[in-house]
C-alpha cells in the first residue's frame, strides 16, 4: 500500500496540472520497471480532444517508452476510475494492474461493463480516494 499510494500521490500531482490548466482534474501515471515511465493528466479541453484523457496520455508515454504496445508488467495509478473507452484501451495495451482513486458513479467503467477490461488485469480502488474525490468534488462545485 505504501507504494500505491506513493504513485498515487503523482497522479495527484498531474491532476492539479489538469486543474491549473482549467481541465477537470485527473491525472495518471504508468509505472513499469520499479519508475515512472508514462504521465498525464486531462487535456481535452487545451487539445480540443475528446479522447485525451489523463490515461489515454499516460499510456501512449508508456508505450513509446517500452518501445511497444504491451504494458503487461505495468501498473497504472489514475485519481479517478477510468471511463469505458479507457478501459478498452487498457484492455488493448494489456495493462498489468489498475489502482485508482475515487469511483466515478456515473461514467465509470465498472458500472456499464466491468469485464471490458483485460482478463488478466488487477485492479485495486479506493487509494487516496478521499483526496482524489475531493479535487473532482471542488473542480465542479466552482464549476455550477
Amino acid at each position: 500500500m505504501p507504494e500505491d499510494e506513493r504513485y498515487m500521490r503523482e497522479a495527484l500531482q498531474e491532476a492539479r496540472y489538469a486543474l491549473a490548466d482549467g481541465e477537470i482534474p485527473i491525472g495518471a501515471v504508468v509505472v513499469g520497471r520499479g519508475r515512472v515511465i508514462g504521465r498525464g493528466h486531462n487535456m481535452t479541453e487545451k487539445l480540443h480532444d475528446t479522447t485525451a484523457h489523463a490515461e489515454m496520455l499516460a499510456v501512449t508515454a508508456a508505450t513509446e517508452a517500452l518501445g511497444g504496445k504491451y504494458l503487461t508488467d505495468c501498473t497504472l495509478y489514475v485519481t479517478v476510475e477510468p471511463c469505458p473507452m479507457c478501459a478498452g484501451a487498457l484492455n488493448w495495451a494489456q495493462i498489468g494492474r489498475i489502482v485508482y482513486g475515487a469511483i466515478d458513479p456515473r461514467r465509470g467503467y465498472s458500472l456499464f461493463t466491468p469485464s471490458l477490461l483485460h482478463p488478466k488485469t488487477q485492479v485495486a480502488a479506493g487509494v487516496l480516494a478521499e483526496e482524489c474525490s475531493a479535487l473532482m468534488k471542488d473542480f465542479f462545485k466552482e464549476r455550477r
